[in-house]
């Protein structure tokens, strides 16, 4: 993707990581460490890998360090930017922002995820497809901690199903966006999240499209997912992460 066709994505990091508490009191969740490296930084040299030269991050809580730590993308071969946010605009509202620098088509993702899927894939089929908005799902099987009742209308007990599984489409917090679709569902300066941008896109008549994968994916909430993301970077040394071909 050429510096000419505009910004190929945005990258959401304005979070304060609640969940991740104590660590993130003191550094934002996309800078913290996978190995040696922050999760900001595997994401951005993924999407270098996969041709994008210009991204834009949103930033809030901490944002300074942030723009210290990654600074203007010259080490990563990319060009960076930054669309700050006085407060909180959820996982969309930055959008409004930078809209008018954004490619035609253009990719936006949470800064704190772990994945290996390819990202030119998923914008190659969105603009195939001729999509306004293409969300990346991943197949899991999800299993419950505790039996489930099976009960008849009367009250009965019909069945026991102990712990059952069931396997799920899990939304990955990665969306290709057609700019000018796009631009009148935001207004700059309002919170906006991207189930609500979707449901506004389908409810004028929006074509919303799937790219489903089997990837490896992981969103980095909480502390177990802290933990199990360093396992992963471990046994793969990052080449899994930021190396694959466009």
């Amino acid at each position: 993707m050429s510096s000419d066709q505009g910004v190929g994505a945005i990258l959401m990091a304005g979070g304060q990581g609640t969940r991740l508490r104590p660590y993130t009191t003191v550094l934002p969740k996309p800078l913290m460490p996978l190995g040696d490296r922050p999760i900001l930084e595997l994401l951005l040299r993924q999407l270098a890998a996969n041709g994008v030269e210009r991204v834009y991050v949103a930033v809030n809580y901490l944002k300074a360090l942030i723009q210290a730590v990654v600074g203007d993308g010259s080490h990563l071969g990319m060009r960076i930017e930054y669309a700050v946010e006085d407060q909180p605009l959820g996982t969309c509202g930055p959008v409004s922002q930078v809209l008018d620098d954004m490619a035609e088509n253009f990719l936006l993702l949470n800064g704190d995820l772990l994945t290996d899927m390819s990202f030119s894939e998923l914008l190659t089929r969105h603009v195939s497809a001729g999509a306004d908005a293409t969300i990346a799902g991943v197949r899991r099987v999800t299993r419950l901690e505790y039996g489930v009742l099976d009960i008849h209308d009367n009250g009965r007990l019909a069945g026991i199903r102990e712990k059952p599984a069931s396997e799920n489409i899990l939304s990955m917090g990665v969306y290709a966006l057609r700019r000018e679709a796009v631009r009148p569902l935001v207004t700059p300066g309002q919170r906006l999240d991207m189930p609500d941008l979707l449901q506004k896109m389908l409810m004028t008549g929006g074509f919303v499209n799937t790219h489903i994968t089997d990837c490896r994916w992981l969103d980095i909430g909480r502390p177990e997912d802290f933990v199990e993301a360093q396992a992963l970077v471990e046994q793969y040394q990052y080449a899994t992460f930021h190396e694959k071909p466009a």
